[in-house]
C-alpha cells in the first residue's frame, strides 16, 4: 500500500514534508504522491499546506484503534502515573514489536531536563532496558531475525528515534586500543544482558541510547507471559544505573505487582461480561460520515487517578495539559462477530469523494486505513466477516486489504482470526504524540480568520486571567493584534465569560473579588450584574462583549470542550464595532464560530483519548 509508505515517510520527518521531498523519499512519481496526499486530505489525516503536507490530529485514531484493542493503557496507565509521581522520575509502558519495543504510555516530570520518548517510536530492543526482558521469551526464529538486522543495519538507521550505534563505546583503554572492525558496538552484549534479565527479572539501560541516560525495567506478567515492561527513566546527574537499580527496585517490584493484580481484575471481569463493540465507519471529515473515535473505554474512575491525570479544567499553570476523559462502559457483545454496523454513508462518502476528486482519490487507500479503525475496545480480536461488517466493506474488498495490511506487518492471523500489531503506532503516533493544544487548534483559527476577515484567538483561564494561547489577525490597516501570551482579566473578556461561565458559580464570582477596575466605563464591575451576564452566557452558549475592554472593541467567543464536556478553553472573533453590529456578530459571526469550536474539539478528543494534551 502506496499511501502507508507515504505517511511512514511523513513520520520519519516529524510530521511535516514537502510533496517532491515525499517523492524523492518514497520513490513515488509525483503524480501518486499528489494522488495519495490528497486522499488523506480528504480523510483528515494530512493537512495540505501550500507544498508541503502536514499529518493531522485525526490520523491519531489510527494509533488509538491499537491502544484501545491492547487494554493495557486503560488498565495500567493510573497505575504507571502513580509510580511516577511516587518516584519523581520519568515511568513508561513499553510492548514488543518484533526484535524492537515502543512505548504505549509515559509520565514525565515537569524538569528543565526532561526525559521522554514519543508514544509510538520503534526502538531496538538490544538499546533498551525493556528490550532484554522481552527477548527472554524469544524463539530462536526471533534471534536469527535480530542477527540478521543488526548485520544488515550495522548503524541502525532503520530506527530513526535513536542515535546511530556507531556511537563511541565506553569500554576504557583496552577497548579504544583495539582497531576499529573490532571494537564491540552498542548492543553487542544483548544475549549476554538478556539471559541475566532472566534470571533476575529486571534490566537496566546504562546509557544505551543517548550518554546520560540510565532506565530499570520490570515486565508485568499476564497469563505466565510478558504483556508488557514497566520503564523508569533516569539521567546520570541523578542516578547512576547501579543507583536507580539499588533505589527503585523494590518499590517498582511492588508496583509491578498491583499491576498483574489490576489486569488479573480486569480479565475476570470481561470473562464475566466483556467489554461492547464500537462501530467503525469512514474518516471522520465535514464531507465524510463523521469520526470514527469512540469515547474513552470505562477505566479508572477518576477518584483513583492522580491529579495529573484526572482531567482538569483549573488554572495550574503554563504546563497544565487538557485531560482524558473516560465514558460510559460499551455494550457487551455476544459473539466475536457481533459488532455495530458501519454509520450510514459510509459508502456514499467514498463514492462521492471519487466522484468529486475522481482519480486524485484512491479507494483502496481509504478502504484499507478505515479497516485498521475497525478494531477497538472489546474488538482485539476480529473475523473478517466482523471487519466487513464493522467498516460496510464487501467481504471480498476487506479480505484484500487485511492480506495487505499483514503483508507489511500491521495485522497478524492466527485461527482466522485477526489483530493490530504495534507497528501501527508507527503510523504518524509519535510526532503527533507531542502535539500541543494551540497546535491542534492553529489551522482551524486561521482557516476562520480567513472566511471572516477578522482576528481570531484561542485563550485558556490561569487564575482569574485569560491568557492567550493562540491568535490570527487580519491584514487590513485597523485589525485586533494580541500577542501569545498576554493575559487579560477574564471578567471583562468574552473569552473569559466563555469559560467561567462552564465553571461552579461561586468559582466564578471569584474573580470578581477585589473592586475590578471598569476599563471603559462599560465594563460590567457589579457583582449581582456579573452573576447574571454569565447566566445569560450558560443559556445561549456564547458570550459577546461590548467595549468592556477596550473602546471600539466587539467580541464573541464560544467555549472549547474536553472529552467529559468541560470546558478547557474558548475561541472568540475580535473586530471593531464598526465592522458588524452586535446583531450582525450573532446571526453572520458565531455560527461560523461554533463549527470552527465543533472542529477543534474533534481534533482535541481524538488527541487526548490516550495522552494528556498540553494546553499551552
Amino acid at each position: 500500500m502506496r499511501g502507508i509508505a507515504v505517511l511512514r515517510r511523513l513520520t520519519e520527518a516529524d510530521g511535516s514534508a514537502s510533496l517532491s521531498g515525499l517523492e524523492r523519499a518514497t520513490g513515488l512519481a509525483r503524480s501518486t504522491v499528489d494522488r495519495i496526499t490528497a486522499t488523506l486530505a480528504r480523510m483528515g489525516y494530512v493537512r495540505l499546506d501550500g507544498r508541503d503536507a502536514v499529518l493531522a490530529p485525526r490520523l491519531t485514531e489510527l494509533g488509538n484503534a491499537y491502544l484501545a484493542a491492547l487494554r493495557l493503557p486503560r488498565v495500567l496507565d493510573a497505575h504507571a502515573d502513580a509510580l511516577a509521581d511516587e518516584l519523581d522520575e520519568s515511568v513508561s509502558l513499553a510492548v514488543r514489536d518484533r526484535d524492537g519495543i515502543r512505548f504505549v504510555h509515559q509520565t514525565t516530570r515537569r524538569r528543565a531536563m526532561s526525559l521522554r520518548f514519543r508514544i509510538g517510536d520503534l526502538l531496538p530492543a538490544e538499546r533498551t532496558a525493556p528490550g532484554p526482558l522481552f527477548a527472554s521469551e524469544w524463539s530462536e526464529e526471533d534471534w536469527t531475525h535480530w542477527r540478521e538486522r543488526r548485520a544488515a543495519d550495522p548503524e541502525d538507521r532503520g530506527f530513526p528515534a535513536v542515535p546511530a550505534r556507531s556511537r563511541p563505546y565506553d569500554g576504557g583503554a583496552a577497548i579504544s586500543a583495539l582497531p576499529a572492525s573490532q571494537r564491540p558496538t552498542l548492543g553487542d552484549d544483548f544475549e549476554q544482558r538478556t539471559a541475566e534479565a532472566g534470571r533476575t527479572g529486571w534490566a537496566l539501560d546504562d546509557q544505551l541510547i543517548e550518554p546520560g541516560l540510565v532506565a530499570l525495567s520490570m515486565p508485568v506478567r499476564e497469563a505466565g507471559r510478558i504483556a508488557c515492561v514497566v520503564n523508569v527513566v533516569s539521567h546520570t546527574s541523578r542516578h547512576s544505573a547501579a543507583e536507580l537499580r539499588d533505589a527503585l527496585l523494590p518499590r517498582l517490584r511492588t508496583a509491578v505487582a498491583e499491576m498483574e493484580r489490576a489486569l488479573a481484575l480486569d480479565e475476570a471481569g470481561g470473562m464475566e461480561g466483556a467489554s461492547g463493540t464500537e462501530g467503525a465507519g469512514g474518516p471522520g471529515t465535514a464531507e465524510g460520515p463523521g469520526s470514527t473515535e469512540s469515547p474513552d473505554p470505562a477505566g479508572t474512575p477518576d477518584t483513583a487517578r492522580s491529579p495529573d491525570t484526572a482531567g482538569n479544567t483549573e488554572p495550574v499553570g503554563n504546563t497544565e495539559p487538557v485531560g482524558k476523559a473516560t465514558a460510559t462502559p460499551p455494550t457487551p457483545p455476544t459473539t466475536t462477530d457481533a459488532v455495530t454496523a458501519a454509520p450510514p454513508g459510509l459508502a456514499d462518502w467514498t463514492g462521492a469523494s471519487k466522484q468529486e476528486l475522481g482519480r486524485e482519490f484512491i479507494e483502496s487507500l481509504a478502504r484499507g486505513l478505515t479497516v485498521i479503525t475497525a478494531f477497538g475496545e472489546g474488538r482485539s480480536e476480529l473475523t473478517l466477516t466482523a471487519v466487513a461488517q464493522a467498516t460496510g466493506l464487501a467481504r471480498a474488498t476487506a479480505r484484500r486489504a487485511l492480506i495487505t495490511l499483514e503483508h507489511l506487518g500491521y495485522v497478524t492471523t492466527h485461527d482466522r482470526v485477526f489483530r493490530l500489531t504495534p507497528r501501527v503506532l508507527g503510523l504518524g503516533f509519535p510526532p503527533l504524540s507531542r502535539t500541543t493544544f494551540p497546535e491542534i487548534a492553529a489551522p482551524h483559527l486561521t482557516d476562520l480568520s480567513q472566511r471572516l476577515h477578522d482576528s481570531v484567538s484561542l485563550a485558556v483561564l490561569t487564575g482569574d486571567e485569560i491568557q492567550y494561547t493562540g491568535h490570527v489577525s487580519t491584514r487590513g490597516i485597523m485589525s485586533v493584534h494580541v500577542a501569545v501570551g498576554t493575559r487579560l482579566p477574564a471578567y471583562a473578556t468574552s473569552l473569559g465569560r466563555a469559560i467561567l461561565a462552564d465553571l461552579p458559580p461561586a468559582q466564578a464570582m471569584e474573580t470578581m473579588a477585589g473592586a475590578p477596575e471598569s476599563a471603559t466605563g462599560r465594563t460590567i464591575t457589579d457583582p449581582e450584574r456579573f452573576r447574571a451576564e454569565l447566566d445569560r452566557v450558560r443559556a445561549a452558549g456564547y458570550a459577546l462583549v461590548e467595549e468592556e475592554l477596550e473602546q471600539g472593541l466587539r467580541s464573541v467567543a464560544v467555549p472549547v470542550r474536553d472529552r467529559e464536556g468541560r470546558t478547557v478553553a474558548a475561541v472568540n472573533v475580535a473586530m471593531h464595532s464598526s465592522r458588524r453590529t452586535a446583531e450582525a456578530c450573532v446571526s453572520e459571526v458565531l455560527p461560523e464560530l461554533r463549527a470552527t469550536a465543533r472542529r477543534v474539539e474533534a481534533d482535541l478528543h481524538i488527541a487526548a483519548r490516550f495522552r494528556r494534551v498540553p494546553r499551552t
